[in-house]
């Protein structure tokens, strides 16, 4: 492992992804702001209902919260490989339910789902906002483009339009319960039952049906009667702040994993606009749904990546042998937050592996396959960091705590392809809010590029 110290710390980068994480509140706007910027690179989207040509150049295709970008060099072989860096749009939130409006005892609520695995107690009097996307009724506002490329386009899968949202104030909040009435909180801990605690408030009044979509027509200029689906999500409208005496932190909310898809995109952009044409086929596959495991057609146990690699070698004249050969010698790097040592729980991680924040990227290891690394993925990490001259680190879980997975293991098990898992060094995972080294999302930058551009 390399022990020189990080590079001089890159503002520029990390005020980036701050404005990544402020414009994607949600998978559908992380997707969107991330098409938008491989656009600004000189890459294009392709539809997968679309024939494909061979044509050189970077491409991307999106699917709800799902997006997956490649780059194709001049005169590429059929059977070149891929290097991917694998990642998730995602995190642990609050849903807003089918039947949305309710309401007790003189108060106005939405009904909500708690979606994967979030601190809910993080989301107990913070000032949320709304976002997502609406599906609006075929004919209804076509031809207006108000989808965007997020959206997977103005029309939707059904033949309506798809409509991206974003309510990014003060709207809703959690109240949690004075201690007053809930002395035992401070002997006994807080205690939340996600059915009856978890509801937000937004107003005063009895809820009344129509009032959610009355409210988001309104917002969105459409007519409510146009409005038949909708897919949102709560979020916190406090923005990314630097924090600590040397603002050596980053706080903010969707770092998992928001931070290693902005992280990809840059990496992705360099390798296509590096001047060196890449040996291999940079990729960029930022799932969906990996905090409820992936069993999605937008997550990485779905069809989708499978689908691109193989039409892009198909693209190109491959042959069935061609595509084998490719997937063969391909690479994929899993990058997902983990965690850094915790200065109040140190007993919770293993002795031996203390990842600290601003000391480089990850190497996350479990021999009982909840990470993909071996030793071999051990050199993979190793080279592209140095050949980026950034320090990495390495994660273990503690034998007596379970341990977490990623998209890796499932990367690696559908598609038989050579799976490294890595990721930045977090507080506070799962957390409405969390914590990073503000170095880090550089050095994880420039170790992908390194790899994609090898």
């Amino acid at each position: 492992m390399t022990t020189a110290p990080p590079p001089r710390f890159d503002r520029s980068h990390t005020d980036d992804l701050a404005g990544y994480l402020t414009a994607s509140p949600t998978p559908y706007h992380a997707v969107a702001e991330a098409a938008r910027r491989l656009e600004k690179a000189g890459f294009t989207q392709l539809r997968e209902t679309d024939a494909w040509d061979a044509t050189a150049g970077g491409r991307y295709v999106l699917r709800g919260g799902a997006l997956i970008a490649w780059y194709v060099p001049e005169g590429c072989a059929p059977e070149t490989p891929f290097h991917i860096v694998g990642a998730h749009t995602d995190s642990p939130n609050l849903r807003v339910k089918p039947m949305p409006d309710t309401g007790a005892h003189g108060w106005r609520q939405i009904a909500v789902e708690v979606y994967g695995g979030p601190l809910l107690n993080s989301w107990l009097d913070r000032d949320l906002g709304l976002a997502g996307r609406l599906t609006l009724r075929p004919g209804a506002g076509a031809g207006d483009g108000a989808g965007g490329a997020g959206a997977g386009g103005p029309e939707g899968p059904g033949g309506g339009e798809v409509r991206l949202v974003n309510i990014d104030r003060p709207l809703l909040r959690v109240p949690q319960l004075a201690i007053h009435l809930d002395r035992g909180v401070v002997t006994e801990g807080l205690k939340l039952d996600k059915q009856r605690h978890s509801t937000p408030i937004w107003g005063l009044g009895n809820g009344r049906e129509g009032d959610l979509v009355e409210f988001l027509a309104a917002e969105t200029g459409v007519a409510a009667r146009d409005i038949i689906g909708w897919d949102l999500m709560m979020h916190s409208v406090e923005p990314p702040a630097y924090l600590g005496r040397d603002r050596e932190l980053l706080a903010g909310p969707r770092m998992d994993n928001l931070l290693s898809v902005h992280a990809g995109v840059a990496a992705l952009a360099a390798a296509a606009n590096s001047g060196t044409p890449p040996t291999t086929i940079p990729v960029l596959a930022a799932f969906d749904h990996e905090e409820t495991g992936s069993q999605s057609d937008t997550g990485a146990e779905g069809p989708l990546l499978g689908t691109v690699l193989r039409r892009t070698v198909a693209a190109r004249g491959g042959s069935y042998d061609d595509t084998a050969r490719a997937l063969a010698g391909s690479v994929c790097l899993s990058s997902d937050t983990g965690h850094a040592v915790h200065p109040n729980y140190p007993e919770r991680h293993e002795p031996g592996h203390h990842p600290m924040p601003n000391a480089g990227p990850i190497l996350k290891v479990n021999v009982n396959q909840r990470y993909a690394t071996d030793g071999a993925g051990r050199g993979i990490l190793a080279t592209a960091c140095e050949r980026a001259g950034v320090p990495w680190q390495t994660f273990v879980s503690n034998n007596a705590m379970p341990c977490g997975t990623t998209i890796g293991p499932i990367t690696a098990a559908r598609h038989g392809i050579t799976t490294v898992d890595i990721g930045v060094a977090i507080l506070s995972m799962h957390s409405a809010r969390e914590l990073c080294g503000a170095d880090d999302p550089h050095l994880l930058a420039g170790a992908l590029a390194a790899f994609l551009t090898e």
